[in-house]
């Protein structure tokens, strides 16, 4: 079975992929998973602005709140939002990590494909270069033997005057004596 690189693939795009499709084997140490598949999607959203503003609104609605008197659940010097984002950072970086290494195999199988397809190119040049080479060869070789076959030609044309003159004068020196 060929796994797709790309969900909203189409079958009829699966050959742009040809030369990628020997590496599809290659997974991740971490497994196309649930929990890999997921890490990764988080740890893509980490790095988003979606996130980045949300996050910055949620803090700053936190310490507005704790700031004002509105709730005091926790006061200045804000340990609960500390503790908060140790926690977001001991999570983050392991998943970032995550993604980045699934990322790199998939570059790695990438790269090697498109080296692959590289040489595939190189190796047809070079053997259409070589047809060239052959095919000019076998040109220069018939019209070798064209003029060969022109001149043979021309020869038994001038041959055949010849011969024809010598009937010709042969028939009226008897008609004449």
């Amino acid at each position: 079975m060929v796994k797709i690189i790309d969900p909203d693939l189409k079958k009829d795009d699966l050959h742009f992929y040809r030369f990628h499709l020997p590496h599809m084997h290659l997974s991740s140490i971490y497994g196309d998973d649930w929990f890999a598949l997921k890490a990764e999607a988080f740890a893509r959203f980490f790095g988003t602005p979606v996130f980045l503003i949300a996050q910055t609104i949620v803090v700053s609605i936190w310490i507005l709140v704790n700031v004002l008197g509105v709730a005091a659940f926790d006061i200045y010097p804000f340990i609960l939002l500390n503790l908060a984002f140790s926690l977001q950072a001991a999570y983050a970086a392991p998943l970032i990590l995550l993604a980045q290494t699934r990322q790199a195999d998939r570059d790695k199988a990438h790269a090697m494909a498109d080296a692959e397809h590289r040489e595939a190119l190189h190796r047809a040049s070079e053997e259409r270069q070589a047809l060239g080479e052959r095919q000019m060869q076998l040109l220069v070789e018939m019209v070798g033997q064209n003029t060969q076959l022109t001149e043979t030609v021309k020869s038994l044309t001038e041959r055949v005057e010849i011969l024809t003159r010598e009937v010709h004068g042969s028939v009226m020196n008897s008609k004449t004596a």
